[in-house]
């Protein structure tokens, strides 16, 4: 007798893990606004209790409580420079915030203090994401200043910083860059990040040994004028990823815009061609969902996938420019003059 209901506590064991997530056929979602004065805000992302860290257009760096209370806001001035932010990274230690113009000013915020630990001086500088693999290591990227990207790596938790030698680095096209749309130029999943151009060519460059070597990739999505491109990326796994982008003058216009990938970013695989989303600003996996559920932004509004992003539909026409998922049920959006916390259900 015990033995059948210890062959039965483990079959139902078994059957636990294996079961197969099935996505929400339908959802309703509800919008709480946060407004903000004057700024633009492309760069957030989640803490560990749901709170958010922001960066803005003007200077603005701080904290959004999951309680909806703005707490340790600096509007940071450097001599006359008013940094304008759309790369933004969080550690358990720091916040790093870099702005996109020349000079490129990449600041570390802890215990109140702010810091530069990065300085360029380029007249083609033009920085647009960072991200950390873990609490040591963090990547930035941004335009070419020669013939690769400007890719930056620190490697003892933000305190210095250095850029990737040409040499090192895939040589970048002519007419090719990047867009600083969402802070989501980068995704990272263990040591590997993926980081997506646009331009005259749209790519994928891709390290698995957080920024020692690397490799690019084709993509399908739409090229070859420098509005149209990669404008974002996410990977669930190792394998399983996405991509989207677009046209930023023709938001509507019929295009390729939407692509997944099984193999890495190797490979890429157009889905929903002249379909909506049409242009997409920045594009997150859901937690929890095994890489089923996808959502997507731009200022056409908000998109849901629950096939993989093999299909979409609009859930909000509200336009935003970045969304971040703490989980199932609970995300971050952003956008012109306001912060957004989007319940779903």
């Amino acid at each position: 007798m015990k033995r059948t209901a210890l062959l039965i506590t483990i079959l139902f064991f078994l059957i636990s893990c294996n079961e197969v997530y099935k996505p929400r056929e339908n959802i309703t979602i509800s919008i709480e606004k946060f407004k903000l004065d004057s700024t633009s805000i492309r760069a957030i992302e989640i803490v560990n209790d749901s709170s958010i860290v922001y960066a803005g257009s003007k200077g603005d760096l701080g904290i959004l409580t999951s309680s909806g209370k703005f707490i340790g806001t600096k509007n940071i001035i450097t001599d006359t420079i008013i940094p304008h932010f759309r790369a933004l990274a969080y550690t358990k230690n720091a916040v790093f915030a870099l702005n996109i113009c020349n000079p490129a000013l990449l600041y570390k915020y802890q215990n109140s203090t702010i810091e530069i630990v990065y300085k360029e001086e380029n007249e083609k500088v033009f920085y647009d994401s960072m991200k950390f693999f873990d609490a040591l290591n963090g990547i930035a990227m941004g335009d070419p200043t020669d013939t690769c990207l400007s890719i930056l790596i620190t490697r003892d938790g933000g305190n210095t910083w250095g850029k990737i030698k040409c040499e090192d680095l895939p040589i970048i096209e002519e007419g090719e860059a990047a867009f600083a749309a969402s802070n989501t130029n980068i995704a990272i999943v263990g040591e590997n990040a993926w980081i997506v151009t646009g331009g005259k060519k749209a790519r994928v460059f891709h390290t698995s040994d957080m920024g020692l070597t690397w490799n690019v990739y084709n993509t399908p999505i739409i090229q070859g004028k420098s509005t149209t491109g990669i404008y974002t990326v996410d990977f669930y796994n190792e394998k399983q990823g996405i991509i989207c982008g677009g046209d930023y003058l023709d938001k509507f216009g019929n295009s390729a815009n939407k692509a997944i990938t099984k193999d890495g970013g190797k490979t890429w695989k157009i889905v929903t061609e002249n379909a909506s989303p049409k242009y997409v600003s920045c594009v997150q996996y859901v937690p929890e969902t095994e890489g089923k559920e996808i959502f997507a932004v731009s200022t056409n509004g908000i998109f849901y996938s629950k096939n993989y992003g093999e299909n979409w539909e609009k859930v909000s026409h509200e336009g935003f420019y970045s969304i971040r998922l703490f989980d199932k049920n609970t995300a971050w959006l952003s956008g012109n003059n306001i912060i957004a916390k989007m319940n779903i259900n």
